[in-house]
């Protein structure tokens, strides 16, 4: 009931004509990122970010996660209508939703990516709606060895858990976290390779680095690949949105299971790829018709959307209640709290409880308004793709240029960003995923932090991090996370072991 009644509040908030069109502007700006190639939820919200700079931390918040609705939408039209994926997570939507297209049903393929999308959103949001109070019974109980136990806890979960290479990731965190060392040290006042730049002072802002390693790498990417564009027209009827709609039900186990398999992968380091693909493969798996996937199946189209959607939406909650991102985005959104003077976290439930219903409405509001304009708007976005991307691209490049610039007024940050693009490009092209990079950028001076001032309380003792608990267990779980996969490959060993000793 206090959920509800929290919720309420929420949305009283946000029914003013103001937040209203911001979220309207954000999700027209998000279907627009999401249906270029090259762009996407992560690189959409990371670009635009200084938008929100003027805005107080409600409003920036709404937008910000309404540009992130509009691209999850805005990915399956390039996926379905030109075989191209607007996002990573929708590859697995292509396997079914092109050749969908390819028949003439690109209506009725679309309808059911919308749908699906809204409704592993709207499960997860509902998640987050009632686990979110959950949290603040024990936000007080958190001090400086807790707050590190959670950050160890988030970097041993991407390198034990991620689907990467463990040294890749392991590669990508430390340069993250080496480069989240630079400027002044927060406790002791001394410079830390600076080498004498008196830019370099201020550390390495967060914002710069994510515009050039998300928005100028996917430039570079794209021109390297020369997309050629060619897809099928598509508009949608109400009689083909109801004729979907109608269908839904023979399809409640695909879209629960989807759901759960998303849900599950946004609040650990999963991910909406992992979701996708996962939620795509066992609804193949339990088909009785599996023959029919790849061939236009629309049970091939919802699975891995609502999955994909589900765990894109449910990587707020950890990022929210523990000041974990569970995904890119989250990351960017993570920096863009803490620029609004909010640290995410269990405390945030306590000392900002209007933000935070604000935002939990707005998922809501989003996901509704959303849907209803992906639905009536599709070929307009859709001619959007016939635009050369030679026109496009120098467009995005200045609008990432402003960007940088606009966050300390310095040209220097603008070269750090071209940088980072730089160092995106190689890292795409060697295969070092850019989200633990991302995190440890984020969250590398605060994890220093809670860790030197938990040394500084127990006088250098170890001990202080199983002084309690609830310190005590979530250290106990990040090494068990770190340890993962060599503690699978040892069950599985010994079970191997074990089989022919039973026959």
């Amino acid at each position: 009931m206090e959920a509800l009644g929290l919720l309420m509040h929420g949305f009283a908030v946000l029914l003013t004509w103001k937040t209203l069109l911001l979220m309207m502007l954000g999700l027209v700006l998000g279907i627009f990122v999401g249906v270029l190639p090259g762009l996407g939820g992560p690189n959409g919200v990371a670009i635009l970010l200084p938008l929100t700079f003027t805005m107080d931390p409600t409003s920036a918040i709404v937008m910000l996660s309404c540009i992130y609705w509009g691209a999850l939408f805005g990915g399956a039209i390039t996926s379905i209508l030109f075989n191209i994926p607007g996002e990573a997570w929708s590859v697995a939507t292509t396997f079914d939703g092109y050749p969908m297209a390819q028949q003439g049903r690109a209506a009725e393929a679309l309808t059911a990516a919308f749908t699906s999308s809204f409704i592993g959103s709207l499960v997860a949001v509902m998640l987050i709606t009632f686990l979110a109070p959950m949290i603040s019974s024990f936000a007080l109980k958190f001090g400086p060895p807790e707050f590190f136990a959670v950050y160890l806890l988030t970097f041993c979960s991407f390198v034990g858990l991620g689907r990467e290479a463990k040294h890749k990731t392991v590669i990508s965190m430390s340069l993250g976290l080496l480069l989240a060392g630079i400027g002044m040290d927060t406790v002791s006042g001394q410079l830390r390779m600076t080498f004498g730049s008196a830019e370099l002072l201020r550390g390495v802002n967060f914002l710069v680095a994510v515009i050039g390693l998300f928005g100028i790498s996917e430039i570079l990417l794209t021109m390297e690949e020369r997309l050629a564009l060619r897809g099928h027209a598509a508009g949608i009827s109400l009689r083909v949105v109801l004729s979907v709609w109608k269908d839904l039900p023979k399809y409640w186990v695909t879209l629960f299971r989807s759901s759960f398999i998303g849900c599950w992968l946004g609040i650990t380091p999963g991910g909406a790829i992992a979701a996708s693909f996962m939620g795509y493969n066992l609804a193949k798996r339990f088909s009785k018709d599996q023959d029919s996937f790849g061939k236009g199946r629309i049970e091939g189209v919802f699975a891995p959307e609502t999955a994909a959607h589900a765990s894109g939406t449910a990587a707020l909650l950890p990022m929210l209640a523990l000041g974990i991102p569970g995904s890119g985005t989250a990351a960017i959104l993570l920096g863009g709290l803490m620029v609004w003077g909010l640290n995410p976290g269990p405390l945030l439930f306590v000392e900002h409880k209007d933000f935070v219903w604000g935002l939990i409405a707005s998922m809501y509001l989003g996901n509704v308004v959303g849907l209803v304009l992906v639905l009536t708007t599709v070929p307009i976005f859709a001619s959007i793709l016939r635009v050369p991307f030679a026109a496009v691209a120098p467009m995005i490049v200045v609008s990432c240029a402003i960007g940088a610039y606009a966050i300390q007024n310095a040209m220097f940050d603008i070269w750090l960003m071209l940088g980072f693009g730089v160092v995106g490009y190689v890292f795409k092209k060697i295969g070092i995923p850019l989200a633990p990079f991302t995190l440890a950028l984020v969250l590398g001076n605060r994890a220093e932090d809670a860790f030197r001032l938990s040394m500084i309380g127990s006088g250098g003792d170890m001990k202080v991090f199983w002084s309690n608990g609830l310190v005590g267990s979530i250290t106990t779980l990040a090494i068990v996370l770190l340890f993962w996969p060599v503690i699978d490959w040892a069950f599985g060993s010994v079970t191997r072991m074990l089989r022919p000793a039973k026959a």
